[in-house]
């Protein structure tokens, strides 16, 4: 798979998110390199919501950067010496090592800025923490394997859901006509902060599409179809490039949480 964006890149960075060898070969006079968790197979692109994140972050950013899945189990040496100990993904720029997915997000918007590149961070700060404990919820339930807090859990769940969701249908200020009598507009953007992707959408988005693959797959649960606001959201992702190019096949995210997701006794 080869991954070309429309730019040439003006300094060296690798982002490490370790999987095994598929090269994505571009043209650039400085590369990017990006090395992400393997799949079941040592070869596709794994389960890993920081890895999806940091790409979907250098594709809006129109990067042109070069892929190699790492296999864990087979990890070469000298990704073993870079970064001894450390899990992915990481970053090294300059021969600096970074590798917390907070902290290379910050140095990606930071260096990578106008007039060359978009710049990425929500204007609403309310989108930064727009279903912030969804994932949280989400794993505490998936987790679970006691038949006498499942149905709690599930309700924690579906409640931080429902946050997320009136978040979404609740129109941003620049929504809102002033001059316009009676309640309020449903909202109808696209994602968390307005009609474009932003950070706040690269950190979310793979979570969710975690969540939604891995409840139905191992709980039987499904979104509820009224949280209308979250599915939209969801729907506007699967017609972004950004998001479906660089998110695993569903049954990569099924075998990750193959020992995962507990059964309820």
């Amino acid at each position: 798979m080869c991954v070309c964006l429309p730019f040439v890149c003006v300094f060296t960075v690798c982002v490490y998110v370790f999987t095994m060898s598929e090269c994505l070969t571009c043209v650039c006079v400085f590369p990017m390199c990006v090395y992400p968790q393997a799949g079941s197979d040592g070869e596709s692109l794994g389960n890993c919501p920081f890895s999806q994140r940091l790409f979907m972050i250098l594709w809006l950013k129109g990067v042109v950067f070069n892929v190699t899945t790492v296999d864990l189990k087979r990890k070469p040496a000298d990704l073993q010496a870079l970064a001894p100990g450390t899990n992915p993904p990481f970053v090294t720029f300059n021969g600096e090592l970074k590798v917390d997915v907070n902290l290379i997000e910050e140095f990606l918007e930071e260096k990578l800025t106008p007039p060359r590149y978009p710049r990425l961070a929500p204007r609403h700060k309310e989108s930064h923490t727009a279903g912030i404990d969804v994932f949280a919820k989400f794993s505490a339930y998936i987790k679970n394997p006691r038949k006498d807090t499942n149905e709690a859990l599930e309700k924690a769940l579906l409640r931080s859901l429902r946050r997320l969701d009136d978040f979404l249908r609740t129109p941003l200020s620049e929504e809102i006509d002033a001059d316009a009598a009676g309640d309020l507009p449903e909202s109808r953007r696209r994602f968390l902060d307005g009609p474009e992707l932003t950070l706040a959408d690269c950190n979310l988005l793979p979570k969710l599409h975690i969540l939604k693959v891995v409840a139905r797959k191992y709980r039987s649960l499904e979104i509820p179809a009224d949280m209308t606001g979250v599915w939209r959201y969801l729907d506007n992702a699967s017609q972004r490039t950004e998001f479906t190019s660089t998110c695993p096949a569903e049954r990569e995210v099924e075998i990750a949480y193959l020992d995962v997701a507990k059964r309820i006794q």
